[in-house]
């Protein structure tokens, strides 16, 4: 079976514990009986290997355990979150879900089953596989949703290596390939997995400090989000070992702060899609953007700029789109970088470059400044159409109190003016009531909400 060696393996650790959420702790041993519980209740159900079926929750015991139970039973798994209710009748059509099975706040569940035959070509080749399956949906933050379709087995596969057991703190969602590798990586290795109910600051800052958590995997946004709340300075966060960042562009100015407030942490940058995994990972050191990324199971290569990556846990394709992957399974990931031997820099996508009469802008690197300015608290900056010179920056700022706009224009303008290059200095600017970031804690560049 896909997964009975992490079960034999969580079984040696049966005393030990395995998830934490708020005061109630759930053992190993107790987190394995769970699973046959599951088990039962699906042989009770009827459900046959091969079955689509959306698991709608978080990571409580009872989720973590049907998660456990559905690839033990060869299932396709689809984990859908709270964020993603606008678009869950569309994911439900998208995945063709047979079985939809929903927690509710209290880890009571429902099972409802779709008048729905799972007939996508991937999905029958991974029935005849006789392998799990995963779909995770894109976030949609630069676009239309896509829906990766993964052999779990394959993505399963490194976390046979033991590595190092660590109270872990499982920021991103069950439905992201960040939380997928997150969970699986720390009930391999023995290590607890600490969930929080809202991503709020101090609700992430009380959790590390109750369950003395070792690693932090989050976003940019959210690390700058701790720094402007400074819920770092009301919470003992000295259990912290590790704080690693990815799924976004990070803001020099931002990592230059969390080094400083945090240092005796360690920052690594991370990196990983949701169509290939998550690839290891070695940052320079703890103020560099300057990263080592690969490791067994991945190769890499940079062409015209742009990062490349083939890897032994890429997704069989996409359900809703054409595959990505070239003939020899390369898929240009749409990163531009730039190269210092085996260390490269992330940019950012090249779909998000500001091209000012044939000279280019990355957003990240106008937001790391606008960020050092006095009363803003978020920037976002996007490119707009413009018929002189093809396109102008344009800044999106979310301000702490509120500022004369025409006074603040030309104060932004005099603060980039000896920091950045002219045609780099936005030309529009607009002061910005709403978030700019998804419930994934990632920058949105588009105006209208996603998930």
């Amino acid at each position: 079976m896909s997964i009975q060696w992490l079960l034999d393996r969580m079984s040696q650790w049966r005393a030990d514990p395995a998830l934490a959420r708020g005061e109630t702790v759930t053992s190993y041993g107790e987190l394995v009986d769970r699973v046959a519980e599951w088990r039962t209740r699906l042989d009770a159900q009827g459900l046959r290997p091969g079955q689509v079926v959306a698991l709608r929750g978080d990571y409580t015991p009872q989720a973590v355990a049907l998660l456990l139970a559905l690839i033990d039973r060869q299932a396709i798994v689809v984990p859908l979150t709270e964020a993603a209710e606008v678009h869950r009748e569309e994911f439900l059509d998208i995945a063709e879900v047979e079985v939809e099975i929903a927690f509710d706040a209290a880890d009571g569940w429902t099972w409802q089953a779709r008048p729905v035959t799972a007939a996508n070509p991937l999905t029958r080749q991974l029935r005849q596989a006789g392998a799990p399956g995963l779909v995770l949906f894109s976030s949609g933050s630069t676009g239309k949703s896509k829906a990766a379709l993964h052999n779990f087995t394959s993505l399963l596969e490194k976390f046979k290596t033991p590595r190092q057991r660590m109270v872990t703190l499982t920021f991103l969602l069950l439905d992201h390939i960040g939380g997928i590798n997150t969970l699986f990586y720390t009930l391999s290795n023995g290590g607890t997995v600490v969930s929080v109910s809202t991503r709020n600051p101090d609700v992430v800052c009380e959790a590390i400090a109750r369950h003395r958590v070792e690693m932090l995997p989050t976003s940019p946004t959210f690390l700058n989000l701790l720094l402007i709340s400074e819920a770092y300075r009301r919470h003992d966060l000295s259990s912290l070992r590790l704080i690693t960042y990815g799924t976004e562009v990070m803001p020099e100015s931002t990592l230059q702060r969390i080094a400083e407030v945090f240092p005796g942490v360690k920052l690594q940058q991370t990196y990983g899609l949701s169509e290939l995994g998550i690839l290891r990972s070695k940052s320079r050191d703890n103020k560099s953007l300057w990263v080592k990324v690969g490791g067994e199971g991945f190769e890499t290569k940079i062409v015209d700029g742009l990062l490349w990556v083939r890897a032994q846990s890429a997704m069989l394709g996409y359900l809703n789109a054409p595959s990505p992957f070239d003939a020899d399974g390369w898929m240009n990931t749409g990163d531009s970088v730039e190269v210092d031997g085996e260390y490269i820099r992330i940019l950012g996508r090249k779909s998000e470059i500001i091209n000012v009469g044939g000279q280019k802008v990355y957003p990240a690197e106008v937001e790391s400044v606008l960020l050092q300015m006095s009363n803003v608290r978020d920037a976002v900056v996007v490119g707009e159409k413009n018929p002189i010179t093809g396109q102008i920056v344009t800044a999106r700022v979310n301000l702490f109190e509120p500022e004369e706009p025409a006074a603040f224009k030309k104060r932004l303008r005099e603060f980039c003016r000896d920091k950045l290059a002219t045609f780099k200095i936005p030309a529009k600017i607009e002061i910005s009531g709403q978030e700019q970031y998804n419930a994934r804690y990632k920058r949105m560049r588009r105006a209208e909400p996603v998930i």
